[in-house]
């Protein structure tokens, strides 16, 4: 990409993409393009082709999709599948009717069977049945990787994919109805402090094994492959270490000045037992990670209390 490159970062307001935007600013890129969800509705094939012949992008991420936790997946199945293949298909057709030079399409860990091998390579992809409460948003991520796959072996088109774990980070949902494990955690344990309760409810057991890298990170790491890679595979990115959801829950608590105890809703999923990326590829690639998981969640919670409008305890 040429500092003066037109780009456009689809889902710019959203914690991946603001993480985008913040990262390439930094690095001295200025001609951006962006629209918000009320001002282009990517479900929408005509108003996206109409967006791409008028605006013509030379580079595209592609970080917009309908995400949530485990509940929200399970819920709204429906509405994940069909937004997700819709906004994908749209955008990435487009992409290629008007010739854009390089797309970036960013998935989801949540992509590799339910009980694949640890850790998860990326020829992993298929081999297995996936995690029943996250099937219909794991289907749509997985076709996109295959519609970008297949652009470039039948058009020569230069898109690629990457497979992000599970991230947090500035502009991150705290909504216990429809939010990850970290923000949720994080939102938990900050309101049972400033309400004095005497115990958190966590859901399962605690004892699955997640991977979490900062969205910062994760910027970093995709502007370096779109400035790097071309190749078909698509790209794991994290920082292959992971730990139990208990043990977050007991660091985010350490982190937040939480004093009560921590009280499992067994009557709740745990979902996957262990999902943790295997990211030699990415090494090999020139990339790894620098923000620790005790670091980030102190940034994070800075920011989290600055709008919440919380004085610092």
């Amino acid at each position: 990409m040429e500092l003066t490159s037109k780009i456009y970062i689809a889902g710019h307001r959203g914690m991946v993409g603001s993480a985008l935007m913040r990262n390439l600013q930094k690095k001295g890129f200025t001609n951006f393009v962006t629209r918000t969800s009320a001002e282009l509705d990517l479900r929408n094939q005509q108003a996206v082709s109409d967006f791409f012949e008028s605006e013509r992008p030379d580079h595209v991420f592609l970080a917009a999709a309908k995400v949530g936790g485990i509940q929200a997946n399970n819920t709204f199945r429906a509405d994940f599948i069909y937004d997700n293949i819709m906004i994908q298909s749209n955008v990435i057709h487009s992409c290629y009717v008007s010739k854009v030079k390089k797309l970036m399409f960013l998935g989801s860990s949540c992509i590799y069977p339910k009980m694949a091998p640890q850790p998860l390579k990326e020829e992993y992809l298929l081999s297995g049945y996936l995690e029943d409460t996250n099937e219909p948003y794991a289907i749509a991520k997985i076709a996109g990787i295959k519609m970008c796959e297949s652009y470039k072996r039948q058009y020569g088109c230069n898109f690629i994919s990457v497979m992000p774990t599970n991230l947090y980070g500035p502009n991150d949902n705290y909504n216990l109805n429809n939010s990850h494990v970290l923000p949720a955690l994080i939102r938990k344990f900050h309101d049972a402090k400033e309400n004095k309760l005497a115990s958190v409810e966590m859901w399962g057991t605690g004892k699955p094994m997640r991977e979490f890298l900062h969205a910062d990170d994760m910027a970093d790491a995709c502007v370096h492959l779109m400035n790097s890679y071309e190749g078909t595979q698509h790209v794991n990115i994290g920082s292959g270490e992971d730990l139990t959801i208990k043990e977050l829950a007991l660091l985010i608590k350490k982190i937040v000045g939480y004093g009560g105890e921590i009280k499992h809703d067994l009557t709740k999923p745990d979902g996957t037992p262990r999902k943790l990326m295997d990211v030699s590829f990415l090494h090999s690639l020139g990339w790894k990670h620098k923000i620790s998981l005790e670091e980030g969640i102190k940034s994070v919670y800075d920011d989290f209390k600055k709008k919440e409008g919380v004085k610092a305890w």
